[in-house]
């Protein structure tokens, strides 16, 4: 009699968690559908310029607008008046960048973790090959990603 309960019990105890299990898998592929229906146009991997820079570059698109996002594995070193810049090269000059072949974003926010840039309205990605961290004051590209 005790067996049978027992029995019953491990059956029930067995099929509950095999329940929660799969709820729970069913919540992630929520999410990463979520994740996956925002629209990617480029990605690409920083490079080291003159200073080890690592990580990954997406562009998404989320309602019509363009960011670019670094994931959690960027990291570049420190340095004075760092930006994100968009430069019209696949690969830009380490140091001596030309005004008309890039255009700033914005200054880096920090040199390691994810991050997060909108691109204005008024530039085509189209027309620019890679993102540079740029340092303005030294004009040198401490790394960059191809597009």
């Amino acid at each position: 009699m005790k067996w049978k309960k027992l029995v019953i019990l491990a059956i029930i105890t067995t099929v509950a968690m095999g329940c929660t299990r799969e709820v729970s898998s069913n919540q992630v592929d929520t999410q990463t559908s979520t994740t996956a229906t925002r629209p990617s146009a480029k990605a690409g991997n920083f490079q080291a310029g003159e200073h080890p820079t690592q990580g990954k570059l997406t562009v998404v698109t989320e309602q019509g607008k363009q960011y670019l996002e670094f994931d959690q594995n960027f990291k570049t070193d420190k340095g004075p008046d760092l930006f994100v810049i968009l430069h019209t090269s696949d690969t830009p000059p380490v140091s001596g960048i030309k005004e008309k072949d890039y255009v700033t974003l914005a200054p880096l926010q920090k040199t390691s973790g994810n991050q997060r840039y909108a691109l204005p309205n008024n530039i085509k990605l189209a027309n620019y090959k890679s993102v540079a961290i740029w340092c303005r004051k030294f004009n040198a590209t401490f790394g960059y990603a191809t597009l």
